[in-house]
């Protein structure tokens, strides 16, 4: 299951990018997300190593992620290298300059696990991430812009 979405920001990257690396600030637009909390002493980089609790749909997932891409004021991508609910998962977060301000671009894919009954499970799952990135692009904007 792959989701993508992108919003038009009234500020800066400078001022997007602390809501996509600060723990308290990342609950605050990540919707699904109920726990973000950095693991190890590393806090940026590529490598960087973050746990996070997530409730879309169905039960909590655990999940461990490492920082694959991690450009200041540019770019986050993470992928998981352990938890549950999901076989896989990755996002990548982006922010370009625009003539408003900033553009932020959101791409989440997920590998479902339980093979063909995996994939019936991500095609419903599909419109209620949508729903979800909706929900968090506009939040992002709304606290970005505040």
């Amino acid at each position: 299951m792959e989701v993508h979405g992108s919003v038009e920001i009234a500020a800066p990257p400078e001022t997007v990018w602390p809501l996509l690396v600060e723990p308290e600030k990342i609950l605050k637009w990540c919707v699904t997300f109920r726990k973000f909390e950095y693991r190890g002493e590393q806090r940026a980089g590529a490598g960087t190593r973050f746990y996070v609790e997530e409730k879309a749909m169905g039960p909590l997932m655990k999940l461990n992620f490492e920082a694959t891409e991690w450009t200041e004021n540019k770019a986050l991508a993470f992928r998981m290298t352990s938890g549950t609910g999901v076989k896989s998962y990755q996002q990548r977060w982006a922010i370009e300059p625009a003539p408003s301000g900033s553009r932020f671009s959101f791409t989440e894919q997920v590998g479902m696990p339980f093979g063909i009954v995996g994939r019936l499970l991500g095609t419903v799952a599909q419109g209620s991430s949508e729903r979800h990135v909706k929900e968090m692009l506009g939040t992002l904007k709304s606290l970005a812009e505040a």
